[in-house]
């Protein structure tokens, strides 16, 4: 499912709202989970899961094409956690599509 495909499905569920205010709904909600994560806050949504940045350190890596060695700098990359509830959902409703 791609964010256009999940605003029009909440804008189905809720016919009393606007498809554009479900858009700018959605858009702020994902704004404000990326600004938090950008300050390197924890965002938890229970019963869903939560956001979280983590640090990598910097490590020698290898070119794949060459075998060359290559130093790969330090990052911060997202991590998102499944909450027990979703967690149960996923592994009692799941039908493999």
């Amino acid at each position: 499912m791609i964010k256009s495909e999940l605003v029009q499905r909440i804008a189905e569920q809720n016919p009393h709202l606007y498809q554009r205010d479900v858009e700018n709904i959605v858009n702020a909600i994902l704004d404000e989970i990326s600004e938090a994560m950008t300050r390197g806050d924890r965002v938890e949504l229970r019963g869903f899961g939560a956001f979280s940045v983590k640090s990598r350190p910097p490590r020698t890596g290898r070119n794949p094409r060459t075998g060359e060695q290559v130093e790969v700098d330090a990052k911060h990359v997202p991590f998102f956690k499944t909450g027990k509830e979703m967690r149960e959902r996923l592994n009692n409703g799941y039908d493999g599509e």
